[in-house]
This record gives C-alpha cells, structure tokens and sequence, in this order.
C-alpha cells in the first residue's frame, strides 16, 4: 500500500504486477504555473501488510521547468515628455522600464521602435535596446517639428518570443534661437538709370520662425543718398518694407548701390537678420564717343611692309554694355585712294597699311575717322589724321652673269677669265653706288674691266682632289643707308686631270706564309688609293718580273689585277724557300699613266714537318747498336752520345733526348740537351752483363716528332786502351802544341766561310733582276740561320771537335767514319775517334755546307 502526502498538482496511482507487487505511479492532476510555485516537496508512503505492518518514505522534490508564458509589461502604457528645443545630442529624455515574469532567457528585455514609429522619429531620437535608455539623437527644433510620437516594443528572448508595448509623446518647447530672415527677390534685374525719384519698389517681408514676441517687428535701412525704406504692417500683424527712390540715379557717377536692410524681433534679447540690397544701375545710352585728339599727325617710311601698324586712334564711351561698344570708320570725306592705302581696323580703331607706299607716287595723306556706338539712338564723335611718307633706300642693287665658263679642267692657268658679271642699281646718289665683293678664301678674284662690268679670274692653282667645285657667290651692296644688296651663286665644276700617283697604305709589307701552303691561297690584299676620277683612279696591279733560281716572280705568287689581292701559286717548304723579296706596282688608266710601287717581304714561316734523324750512334736501318764497355768503368764515365739533326728550325727543331727504356735506371743517366749516356755509379758483380737502353730524340714541334735508337751495351772485363786513354788521361798539351795550331786554323776557317755567306746573301738581296740570264745562282734565295740548340751543337760545337778529331787523326789515333744519306738534300758524316762522336752535316745542291 502507498500514501502520498496532501498535494494541489499530484496524486498517485497503484498498480499490481503478475507476480503480485505493489508499484506506484505519481499523477499530474492540476496544471502546474512556475511563476506561483517552481518547487514542489512530496513525501511517498509504502506500508506492508505484516502484523503489526511496517512502513518505509522517500522524499519526491519536483522543480517546474519555466516556459515563455508571460509577456513583458511597461509600468505605463503612455508616456508624455517635454524637452526644449536645441537640446545636446545625446541628452536622456525618458528610461523605460518593462518586467517579465519568466525566468532565464525567457526574462531578457530588449527595446526597439515599432513598426509604427516614423522614420524622421528614429533618425530624431535613439533607444537602448539594453536598457531602454531615450536619448537625443538629432537635432530639435520647434519651427520644423512640435510634437514627436512613437510606439516602443519590448520583447524577450524566448521561443516563440513575446512582447509588450507602449507609447512615448515628445513635446518640443519653443525658445528665441532664430533671426529674422529676409529674401530679397525685386532686385534681381536692374534698374535703369532714367527712372524718375519716388519710385517704390517692393522688398519681400522678414520671415523668423520664431512665433509670437519673438517674430519681426521693424526694419532699418543703410544709409543712402538715393534711397529710403517705408514699413508697413499686413492685416496678420506681420511687418513688411518697401524701398524707395528719393533721388535720380546716373550709372556713369555710380553703377551699383550696396544696402544693408536690417530686420529686428521682438524677443528678449532681440535678434536681427540682415539681407544685401544690390540695385544695379541699368545703362542708357546718354554719352557719346571721344577721341583722345581731334587730329593727328603719323610718319611712316616707304613700303612699309602690308599690315604695319600706322596708329592706333583711341575713342572712349562712358556708357556701359552696347552703348558703349564703338565701331570705327571713315567719313564720307576720306579719299578712295587713302582707303585702299590704308586700313581701319572697326573693332580696334588700328589703322594699318593695306597698300604699297612709295614716296615718288604720294607724300601725303589725309582722312577723317569715326567713332560709332551700338546704342538706341546711336551716337558717335571723329577726328582727323594725316600720314606724311618718308623717303628711303627701297630699291636693291642687281647682277647679271653675262658669261660663265664651267666645267673648267683643275690644271687651268692663273689669271684665265672664268666669267663675266654687270652690276646696277635703279636709285640714284649714295644709293645708285654699288660695290661688288666675292668670298675672300677661293682661290678667285674680280677685276674691274669697265664701267659696272667685272672680269672674274683665276688667282691660285685649282686642285680638284682639294676642292671638287666651288660655289661663288657675288654680293653686290650700295652705300644707301641702311645699305641694300642682293647676291647671285654659281657653281664652278672642275674636270679631273690625271695628276695623283696612286699611293699604298704602307711603303713595305711583311707577308708570313706557313709552308705547306696550299697553292693558290691567299696571302693578302695590297690595295693602293688614287684620288683621282674615272678612267685616272681605275688601277691595274702587276708584279714586278725577278728571277730567283731560274724561276720567276710570277710562277710563284699572282696578283688580282683589279683588287690587288696577293695569291701563291705552290706550295713553300721552309727548309727550301725562307723568303722572297719583290716588288708590286699599282698603275692607274689615265693619260699618261702614273704608277707606283710597293716592297713585298715573304717569310715563309716553319711548320714542325720533319722528324728527327738519329746520325749518332750509327746504325743500318732498323738495327741495334752494340756497344762493349768494361765493367770497371768509373762512375760518371761516358758510355756512348746519342746525337740527333732536325731538318726544321727555329723551336720545331730543339732536340731533347730521353730514356724510352732502360734495364737499370740507377746504373745509366743521360742528359737531355746533349744526348751523353754517362754512368751514374760503377757496376757491381750483380749487374747483368747485358744493358739495353731505348733512347727517344723528340723535337719541340707542335705536335712534337720523334725517332729512336736502341743501344745494347755488353760489359767485358778488359778495359779498352784507347777507350781508358779517352776518358782516363787528360790530354796534356802545351798552349802552342799542334793540336791547338790546327784548332785556331779549323775555327778560322769556319768564321770565314760563315763571313763569306752573309756578304753573297746581302749581295743577293740587293740586286735587281737583269733582262739577261746570269749563272744560276744557288737554289734558296737566303739561307736563315740555324738558332736552335741543336743546330748550334751542329755548327759550333762540331767545329771544335772537327779540329781535334783532324788533329788525333794526324797523331795517328783510331778513328772510325761513316756517311749517312738523311734525304735527297742532306748527307750526314758519323765519325768516331776513341769513346768520342764526331758528326758534320752537308746540305747537298747549294752553295753552302753546315757542320
């Protein structure tokens, strides 16, 4: 069983389950309001059946959720407010203040205008929605508005949202905050100035929007000499004023009357407001026009230039606008003549030339000008001006070219006539004297040959190359003042004459050829200038015929005829042909020909295309050379010298000598500019008995060439006598021995030989070619000389070991010699005297030999 304590709202039901238990259900039985009770306390009750029974409670709280059920309500439904005009923005007329009932969101207000509420309202006044707050946010005035209405709505934050509203009056109080105001409209167009006085003119009334005491109640007038105010009061008490004329107006003494009307209220304290009166005098045309001199007096020179000012007459109106606009004219009493001489100008008054002057035809000229007004009626006034001509220099000297000679030849003689001129002048006096004058720097002059007539003559040499033609300007001036002239140009041609050899750029010029040309290649391009025209200037290049070696100039080198550009005809080999000497002539077309001639220097330049020629030691082609050497040699003793020749010159035939390969590299040293094989240290017991050694001879070329030679080298255990006594015993010599004798004899002769060539070769330089053949002379032109290291051990070196080796021979001392064929032009004797090397080298087919 349940018992549920005494309630309004709740009840219980009790139900009975399958099993037969007691449950209990709380009923609703009364709708519930949170704004009368938001909690309700119950107490639930079970009791038992047992003997005595048993009871058990349990506390049942129900707290009432809010629902937005009440709307917001103002604590009045109308407000009125009174609030004075001009109040400060921002001022608070009114807080409104509306409460709801509910709880939470459902409680929260927000103010806002309603949809009835004008537009001129809410822009007038301002409303909080937080705290309903009216304040003011426009500005307030009683003349525009008096009264302001407005809903407002306050409304909550609950779903669905209610509200409330009420109305709020807004009574605008007056207060004196405005002046009068006058408008001023019967001015607008002006008055004329014949208007006669006690003319009234109507002035609108003061309008202030203040009511009552505060409106107009006078007027007050600046003070004026022409005009004067009447007030007046309309059948609405309102005042008003009219303005009067009281004296003549003449807009010439004053054009514009200023005013000042001044409206006064009668409010405490009295306000005013002024307004401008601007009365404009409106012209009459009573004035008529004036000019600053009845007559004038103008002198102008003779053919003055058409539009020149002659005067300018100035004529004043003292009217205004039209009536004071003036046009200009002449009277019935100016001459025809004087009005297509001279013109006025309508709008300006200007008078200027509009036809020619000439002081032979008139000296004078009088005529009358007028000066009209655009008024009704119109008025005008005139004056008189005389123009009186000044004489004048007006007529220019001439010239006349009676004969002219041209094109004239540049070789033309000094003094011959080139043209004759005349001179005159139509003035008379100073004015007729005419004087005539050609620029001072050309080579001319003029002489008088009778009376006005001039000769016009060659005074220097002519040059066309200098000067090509000449523009000759006569100046004739008379001695009027200021003085005329006039001047005539001619132009004076001149004809080539074939005087200008024609010139090269450069007096020699060094040509270097590589050899292995190809033939026909071009070497250069010899171009000479002559000045001169035509056929005089068109040039014709040949060379200079020269046989060298039976074979001439023009089988090895060709010439353009027309461009000058220098070609060769075969291939050169340095090691043949060093250079060639030779002329080229440049000769032009004219009548006669003129000519020059230029020096052309060919060096053919070395190319590294030889290969070095090992000459020593001395081998068949192909074979190793043996060599025996006792195994007792000391160190630093010489094995054996590799020498090598290098048909090139200059760098491309430097020999450097290296092991290619070497059994023993510690046992043999070799030096690399001489080619000695020498010991490094002595050999030892075990040193194989047979040394092979590969040595490279290479040039300094580029790309560099080489040859080899492969020395085999047996030791034996007997020394070689001849051998030690080479490299053993020093020779012991006195300094007048034979051996030195034939060294001093050997070196002379070389020096004198080596003399003998440079003279033949300077000889040969020098001569030019005859017309008759010679004894051949030796192939090359010039032989170069051999500057390279290997050539120097060759020439020089050679030279003394030539002389021992002669010397030794004539002792009696073994000597080996043999000849090697390097090529077709070159021989090559290897000689050999103890552990020594001896070589001499022989160019074959020339008229020199080299060691």
């Amino acid at each position: 069983m349940y018992h549920l304590s005494t309630s309004e709202h709740f009840d219980i039901e009790i139900q009975t389950g399958r099993d037969g238990s007691k449950f209990a259900d709380l009923i609703l039985k009364k709708a519930l309001d949170r704004e009368q009770q938001a909690v309700h306390n119950l107490i639930l009750t079970a009791v038992d059946g047992g003997t005595p029974s048993r009871t058990g409670t349990a506390s049942i709280t129900v707290r009432v959720l809010d629902t937005n059920d009440n709307a917001p309500q103002f604590d009045k439904e109308d407000y009125t407010i009174k609030i004075m005009e001009n109040s400060p923005i921002g001022s608070l007329m009114l807080t409104l203040n509306a409460t709801d009932l509910d709880d939470g969101s459902n409680a929260e207000i927000e103010y806002m205008y309603s949809l009835y509420t004008s537009e001129m309202t809410q822009n007038t006044f301002n409303v909080n929605p937080h705290t309903g707050e009216i304040t003011v946010k426009g500005v307030l005035n009683y003349e525009d508005f008096k009264l302001y209405d407005m809903e407002l709505i306050a409304t909550d934050k609950g779903v669905p949202a209610l509200s409330g509203q009420c109305k709020v009056t807004v009574v605008v109080e007056d207060m004196n905050d405005n002046h009068p105001g006058i408008s001023i409209k019967s001015f607008q167009s002006p008055v004329k100035e014949n208007i006669e006085a006690g003319e009234r003119f109507s002035v609108n009334n003061a309008v202030d929007p203040d009511v009552g005491s505060n409106s107009v109640k006078t007027y007050q007038l600046s003070t004026s000499e022409h005009f004067d105010i009447a007030i007046q009061t309309g059948r609405d008490g309102s005042k008003f004023a009219d303005l009067i004329l009281k004296k003549v107006l003449d807009r010439e003494q004053q054009a514009v009357h200023n005013l000042v009307l001044t409206a006064v209220d009668g409010g405490t304290p009295s306000r005013t407001g002024t307004a401008s009166i601007t009365v404009r005098v409106l012209d009459t045309n009573d004035n008529a026009p004036q000019f600053d001199k009845d007559h004038y007096t103008i002198q102008i020179i003779e053919n003055s230039p058409i539009g020149s000012l002659v005067l300018k007459p100035n004529a004043t109106d003292l009217d205004d606008g039209s009536n004071a606009e003036i046009e200009y004219m002449y009277s019935l009493y100016t001459s025809e003549m004087t009005q297509n001489t001279f013109n006025v100008n309508p709008r300006t008054g200007e008078i200027t030339v509009k036809g020619v002057l000439n002081y032979e035809d008139f000296k004078l000229y009088d005529m009358e000008v007028i000066a009209t007004d655009k008024g009704v009626p119109a008025l005008s006034g005139q004056c008189k001006v005389t123009v009186v001509v000044e004489d004048m220099n007006d007529n220019h000297p001439g010239i006349s070219i009676k004969s002219f000679q041209s094109p004239v030849k540049e070789n033309i003689e000094v003094d011959t006539v080139i043209a004759v001129v005349s001179v005159s002048d139509k003035d008379s006096g100073d004015n007729g004297v005419v004087d005539i004058r050609i620029p001072e720097n050309m080579p001319f002059k003029l002489r008088e040959s009778s009376d006005n007539y001039f000769e016009l003559v060659v005074s220097e040499p002519l040059d066309r190359e200098k000067v090509p033609e000449y523009d000759i300007t006569f100046t004739v001036t008379d001695r009027g003042s200021p003085p005329l002239s006039d001047n005539e140009t001619m132009t004076l041609e001149l004809l080539d004459v074939n005087d200008n050899v024609p010139q090269f750029p450069q007096s020699f010029y060094t040509i270097r050829v590589m050899e292995n040309n190809a033939p026909g290649a071009l070497l250069d391009s010899l171009t000479a200038y002559d000045p001169d025209l035509h056929e005089n200037q068109y040039l014709v290049y040949f060379i200079i015929e020269r046989e060298i070696a039976n074979t001439s100039m023009s089988m090895l080198f060709s010439i353009s005829p027309e461009n000058g550009k220098l070609y060769a005809l075969k291939t050169f080999d340095h090691e043949i042909e060093k250079e060639f000497l030779f002329h080229i002539e440049a000769r032009d077309s004219g009548v006669p020909p003129l000519s020059s001639n230029v020096t052309v220097h060919i060096i053919i330049v070395d190319q590294n295309d030889n290969t070095p020629v090992i000459v020593s030691p001395w081998r068949a082609h192909g074979s190793v050379v043996e060599e025996k050497i006792p195994r007792s040699t000391d160190k630093g003793s010489l094995v054996s010298k590799v020498i090598a020749i290098d048909g090139d010159s200059v760098l491309n035939s430097r020999i450097t000598y290296q092991f290619l390969q070497v059994t023993d590299a510690t046992l043999f040293s070799l030096d690399q500019y001489n080619g000695e094989i020498r010991t490094m240290r002595m050999f030892s017991y075990r040193d194989p008995r047979l040394q092979r050694l590969v040595v490279v001879a290479k040039d300094n070329g580029e790309p560099a060439l080489s040859a080899t030679v492969t020395i085999k080298l047996s030791t034996v255990e007997t020394a070689v006598k001849a051998y030690s006594d080479m490299t053993e015993v020093p020779l012991e010599y006195d300094i007048f021995s034979d051996l030195n004798l034939y060294l001093v004899i050997g070196l002379g002769s070389v020096s004198f030989l080596l003399l003998i060539t440079i003279l033949v070769t300077i000889v040969l330089k020098c001569q030019k070619p005859k017309s008759s053949k010679a004894a051949p002379p030796c192939r090359n032109s010039v032989v170069s000389e051999r500057n390279s290291f290997a050539d120097s051990t060759l020439v020089s070196n050679d030279a003394y070991w030539y002389s021992m080796f002669l010397a030794e021979t004539r002792k009696g001392k073994n000597q080996n010699t043999r000849f090697v064929e390097v090529d077709s032009s070159v021989v090559v004797s290897v000689s050999r005297l103890g552990s020594q090397f001896y070589t001499s080298a022989i160019i074959k087919n020339t008229c020199q030999w080299t060691r």
